[in-house]
Protein backbone atom coordinates (compact mmCIF):
# COMPACT_ATOMS: atom_id res chain seq x y z
CA UNK A 1 0.00 0.00 0.00
CA UNK A 2 1.16 3.27 -0.45
CA UNK A 3 0.18 5.69 2.63
CA UNK A 4 2.34 8.82 2.60
CA UNK A 5 -0.96 10.89 0.80
CA UNK A 6 -3.45 10.88 3.08
CA UNK A 7 -4.19 11.33 6.72
CA UNK A 8 -4.66 8.05 8.55
CA UNK A 9 -7.20 9.39 11.11
CA UNK A 10 -9.31 10.69 8.63
CA UNK A 11 -9.31 7.52 6.71
CA UNK A 12 -9.64 5.34 9.61
CA UNK A 13 -12.83 7.54 10.31
CA UNK A 14 -14.27 7.62 7.08
CA UNK A 15 -14.12 3.36 6.95
CA UNK A 16 -15.65 3.03 10.12
CA UNK A 17 -18.37 5.19 9.17
CA UNK A 18 -19.16 2.98 6.36
CA UNK A 19 -18.93 0.07 9.00
CA UNK A 20 -21.69 1.92 11.06
CA UNK A 21 -23.95 2.77 8.52
CA UNK A 22 -22.81 6.54 9.12
CA UNK A 23 -22.31 8.60 6.32
CA UNK A 24 -19.21 8.08 4.32
CA UNK A 25 -17.36 10.97 3.64
CA UNK A 26 -13.47 12.63 3.91
CA UNK A 27 -11.02 12.72 1.20
CA UNK A 28 -11.98 14.42 -2.17
CA UNK A 29 -14.07 16.65 -3.16
CA UNK A 30 -17.56 16.58 -1.10
CA UNK A 31 -20.70 16.59 -3.13
CA UNK A 32 -23.87 18.82 -1.67
CA UNK A 33 -25.85 16.24 -1.21
CA UNK A 34 -24.68 13.38 0.88
CA UNK A 35 -21.21 13.96 1.66
CA UNK A 36 -20.94 16.52 4.26
CA UNK A 37 -22.53 15.57 7.68
CA UNK A 38 -25.14 17.96 8.60
CA UNK A 39 -24.39 16.71 12.37
CA UNK A 40 -22.39 15.77 14.57
CA UNK A 41 -24.69 12.61 14.81
CA UNK A 42 -23.71 11.73 11.61
CA UNK A 43 -19.90 11.47 12.51
CA UNK A 44 -18.83 8.53 14.85
CA UNK A 45 -16.87 9.33 17.94
CA UNK A 46 -13.10 8.70 17.42
CA UNK A 47 -12.86 7.52 21.21
CA UNK A 48 -15.46 4.78 20.57
CA UNK A 49 -13.81 4.45 16.79
CA UNK A 50 -10.68 3.23 18.37
CA UNK A 51 -12.05 1.34 21.41
CA UNK A 52 -14.22 -1.12 19.05
CA UNK A 53 -11.10 -1.39 17.09
CA UNK A 54 -9.23 -2.49 20.23
CA UNK A 55 -11.92 -4.77 20.86
CA UNK A 56 -11.79 -6.26 17.71
CA UNK A 57 -7.92 -6.51 17.70
CA UNK A 58 -8.30 -8.38 21.41
CA UNK A 59 -5.63 -5.74 22.42
CA UNK A 60 -3.14 -6.78 24.58
CA UNK A 61 -0.30 -4.59 26.01
CA UNK A 62 2.64 -6.03 27.29
CA UNK A 63 5.12 -5.32 30.27
CA UNK A 64 6.81 -2.47 27.48
CA UNK A 65 3.43 -0.86 26.51
CA UNK A 66 3.78 -2.48 22.78
CA UNK A 67 0.17 -2.97 21.89
CA UNK A 68 -0.74 -6.89 20.22
CA UNK A 69 -3.59 -8.34 18.29
CA UNK A 70 -4.66 -11.49 20.19
CA UNK A 71 -4.86 -14.73 18.60
CA UNK A 72 -8.58 -15.55 19.72
CA UNK A 73 -9.76 -11.90 18.68
CA UNK A 74 -12.77 -11.58 16.35
CA UNK A 75 -10.04 -10.48 13.97
CA UNK A 76 -7.78 -13.61 14.51
CA UNK A 77 -11.06 -15.99 13.57
CA UNK A 78 -12.02 -13.68 10.80
CA UNK A 79 -8.87 -14.31 9.18
CA UNK A 80 -8.85 -17.78 10.18
CA UNK A 81 -11.78 -18.10 7.60
CA UNK A 82 -10.63 -16.45 4.73
CA UNK A 83 -7.44 -18.36 5.01
CA UNK A 84 -9.10 -21.36 4.90
CA UNK A 85 -11.00 -21.05 1.88
CA UNK A 86 -7.80 -19.57 0.36
CA UNK A 87 -6.06 -22.52 1.12
CA UNK A 88 -8.65 -24.85 -0.23
CA UNK A 89 -9.26 -22.51 -3.14
CA UNK A 90 -5.11 -22.82 -4.41
CA UNK A 91 -4.82 -26.65 -3.65
CA UNK A 92 -7.60 -26.86 -6.17
CA UNK A 93 -5.75 -24.55 -8.50
CA UNK A 94 -2.91 -27.16 -8.03
CA UNK A 95 -4.20 -30.15 -8.29
CA UNK A 96 -6.36 -28.98 -11.85
CA UNK A 97 -3.42 -27.40 -14.33
CA UNK A 98 -1.55 -25.47 -12.03
CA UNK A 99 1.07 -27.60 -10.86
CA UNK A 100 4.52 -26.67 -10.94
CA UNK A 101 3.86 -25.72 -14.61
CA UNK A 102 -0.01 -25.10 -16.23
CA UNK A 103 -0.79 -26.39 -19.48
CA UNK A 104 0.12 -23.43 -20.92
CA UNK A 105 3.78 -23.79 -19.57
CA UNK A 106 3.35 -21.01 -16.86
CA UNK A 107 4.58 -21.83 -13.48
CA UNK A 108 2.58 -20.91 -10.59
CA UNK A 109 2.17 -17.60 -7.89
CA UNK A 110 0.76 -15.70 -5.21
CA UNK A 111 0.98 -12.20 -4.38
CA UNK A 112 0.63 -10.75 -1.22
CA UNK A 113 1.02 -7.19 0.29
CA UNK A 114 3.16 -6.41 3.18
CA UNK A 115 1.76 -3.97 5.62
CA UNK A 116 -1.82 -5.86 7.30
CA UNK A 117 -1.54 -8.26 4.55
CA UNK A 118 2.00 -9.97 6.03
CA UNK A 119 2.68 -8.25 8.74
CA UNK A 120 0.83 -6.16 11.12
CA UNK A 121 1.00 -2.63 11.84
CA UNK A 122 -1.83 -2.09 14.82
CA UNK A 123 1.10 -1.18 17.05
CA UNK A 124 2.47 1.53 14.98
CA UNK A 125 -0.96 2.68 14.23
CA UNK A 126 -1.51 3.01 18.04
CA UNK A 127 1.93 4.69 18.89
CA UNK A 128 0.73 7.56 15.86
CA UNK A 129 -2.70 7.95 16.70
CA UNK A 130 -4.06 6.06 13.00
CA UNK A 131 -1.28 9.24 11.52
CA UNK A 132 0.90 7.97 9.71
CA UNK A 133 3.54 10.04 8.57
CA UNK A 134 6.72 8.76 6.05
CA UNK A 135 9.00 9.90 9.10
CA UNK A 136 7.09 8.26 11.73
CA UNK A 137 6.98 5.01 9.87
CA UNK A 138 10.49 4.46 8.88
CA UNK A 139 11.48 5.59 13.25
CA UNK A 140 9.69 2.56 13.96
CA UNK A 141 10.45 0.02 11.32
CA UNK A 142 14.08 1.17 12.29
CA UNK A 143 13.98 -0.35 15.77
CA UNK A 144 10.78 -2.97 15.62
CA UNK A 145 10.23 -5.92 13.57
CA UNK A 146 5.93 -5.90 13.27
CA UNK A 147 4.55 -9.28 13.78
CA UNK A 148 3.29 -11.72 10.92
CA UNK A 149 -0.92 -11.15 10.18
CA UNK A 150 -1.97 -14.55 12.24
CA UNK A 151 -1.74 -16.99 9.59
CA UNK A 152 -0.44 -15.61 6.65
CA UNK A 153 3.53 -16.91 7.04
CA UNK A 154 1.86 -20.04 7.62
CA UNK A 155 -0.26 -19.85 4.51
CA UNK A 156 2.70 -18.22 2.48
CA UNK A 157 4.85 -20.98 3.98
CA UNK A 158 2.88 -23.52 2.41
CA UNK A 159 2.61 -22.68 -0.93
CA UNK A 160 6.15 -21.99 -1.45
CA UNK A 161 6.33 -25.84 -0.28
CA UNK A 162 3.65 -26.62 -3.09
CA UNK A 163 5.74 -25.45 -5.65
CA UNK A 164 4.35 -21.94 -5.24
CA UNK A 165 6.41 -18.86 -5.78
CA UNK A 166 5.68 -16.25 -3.54
CA UNK A 167 5.87 -12.62 -4.52
CA UNK A 168 5.45 -9.28 -2.74
CA UNK A 169 4.22 -5.97 -3.94
CA UNK A 170 3.80 -2.99 -1.27
CA UNK A 171 3.38 0.33 -1.69
CA UNK A 172 6.28 0.94 0.56
CA UNK A 173 9.14 2.70 -0.77
CA UNK A 174 12.40 1.28 -2.38
CA UNK A 175 14.17 2.96 0.52
CA UNK A 176 12.50 0.27 2.96
CA UNK A 177 14.02 -2.55 1.20
CA UNK A 178 15.94 -3.49 3.94
CA UNK A 179 13.51 -3.00 6.72
CA UNK A 180 11.26 -5.04 4.45
CA UNK A 181 13.00 -8.06 4.18
CA UNK A 182 14.55 -8.28 8.57
CA UNK A 183 11.22 -7.85 8.96
CA UNK A 184 9.63 -10.83 6.78
CA UNK A 185 12.65 -13.20 7.45
CA UNK A 186 12.24 -12.56 11.25
CA UNK A 187 8.54 -13.08 11.49
CA UNK A 188 8.87 -16.45 9.60
CA UNK A 189 8.33 -16.34 6.30
CA UNK A 190 10.34 -18.85 4.77
CA UNK A 191 10.13 -17.82 0.79
CA UNK A 192 13.00 -15.51 -0.51
CA UNK A 193 11.79 -11.86 -0.23
CA UNK A 194 15.14 -10.91 -2.63
CA UNK A 195 15.04 -8.26 -5.53
CA UNK A 196 13.54 -10.94 -7.59
CA UNK A 197 10.06 -11.28 -5.76
CA UNK A 198 9.24 -8.01 -3.47
CA UNK A 199 8.36 -5.20 -5.68
CA UNK A 200 8.68 -2.23 -3.54
CA UNK A 201 7.33 1.61 -5.10
CA UNK A 202 10.35 3.17 -6.87
CA UNK A 203 9.25 6.84 -7.75
CA UNK A 204 12.67 8.30 -8.12
CA UNK A 205 13.74 5.35 -10.81
CA UNK A 206 9.82 3.71 -11.81
CA UNK A 207 10.72 0.37 -13.92
CA UNK A 208 9.90 0.83 -17.43
CA UNK A 209 7.34 -2.08 -17.20
CA UNK A 210 4.73 0.65 -15.70
CA UNK A 211 3.48 2.85 -18.04
CA UNK A 212 2.27 5.74 -15.71
CA UNK A 213 5.91 5.59 -14.45
CA UNK A 214 6.22 7.82 -11.18
CA UNK A 215 2.63 8.62 -11.06
CA UNK A 216 1.13 5.49 -10.66
CA UNK A 217 -2.30 5.35 -8.50
CA UNK A 218 -1.74 2.58 -6.68
CA UNK A 219 -4.12 -0.02 -8.33
CA UNK A 220 -2.13 0.64 -11.33
CA UNK A 221 1.27 -0.22 -9.55
CA UNK A 222 0.11 -3.13 -8.43
CA UNK A 223 -1.74 -4.33 -11.46
CA UNK A 224 1.18 -3.07 -13.37
CA UNK A 225 3.42 -5.10 -11.22
CA UNK A 226 1.04 -8.20 -11.36
CA UNK A 227 0.85 -8.30 -15.46
CA UNK A 228 4.80 -8.17 -15.16
CA UNK A 229 5.19 -11.10 -13.23
CA UNK A 230 2.24 -12.85 -15.45
CA UNK A 231 4.61 -12.03 -17.94
CA UNK A 232 8.04 -13.46 -16.49
CA UNK A 233 5.92 -17.23 -17.08
CA UNK A 234 3.82 -16.92 -14.06
CA UNK A 235 0.21 -17.54 -13.32
CA UNK A 236 -0.76 -15.46 -10.13
CA UNK A 237 -3.19 -18.23 -8.69
CA UNK A 238 -3.80 -15.82 -5.36
CA UNK A 239 -3.69 -12.48 -4.94
CA UNK A 240 -3.82 -10.96 -1.11
CA UNK A 241 -4.18 -7.27 0.26
CA UNK A 242 -6.11 -5.82 2.85
CA UNK A 243 -7.70 -2.84 0.23
CA UNK A 244 -9.36 -3.29 -2.38
CA UNK A 245 -7.08 -1.09 -4.28
CA UNK A 246 -4.73 -4.16 -3.42
CA UNK A 247 -6.58 -6.12 -5.79
CA UNK A 248 -7.85 -4.15 -8.39
CA UNK A 249 -7.05 -4.51 -11.88
CA UNK A 250 -6.71 -7.77 -12.94
CA UNK A 251 -3.35 -10.35 -13.44
CA UNK A 252 -4.59 -12.89 -10.59
CA UNK A 253 -6.84 -16.10 -11.35
CA UNK A 254 -8.31 -15.04 -7.41
CA UNK A 255 -8.08 -12.58 -5.25
CA UNK A 256 -8.61 -12.55 -1.30
CA UNK A 257 -9.62 -9.45 0.70
CA UNK A 258 -8.08 -9.42 4.09
CA UNK A 259 -9.92 -7.51 7.26
CA UNK A 260 -8.61 -4.03 7.85
CA UNK A 261 -10.70 -1.60 10.01
CA UNK A 262 -7.33 1.00 10.96
CA UNK A 263 -7.31 2.55 7.21
CA UNK A 264 -8.88 2.91 3.97
CA UNK A 265 -6.43 3.92 1.31
CA UNK A 266 -7.73 4.19 -2.71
Amino acid sequence: MSRARLSRRSLALAAAAATLGATFYGVGAATADNSVPRSDKQIPNLTNVVNDIKAYYGDTVDASGEHFASADSSYAHQLAGIEAKAKSDLAHALQHGHGKHDSHGKKPAIVLDVDDTSVLTYNYELEVGFNYTPASNQAYLDTKNMPAVFGMDSLANWAAGQGVTVFWITGRPEAQRADTVRNLNAVGYKAAPDTSHLYLKNSANPPAYLSCGSTCTTIEYKSGTRAHIESLGYDIIGNFGDQYSDLSGGYADKSFKLPNPMYFLP
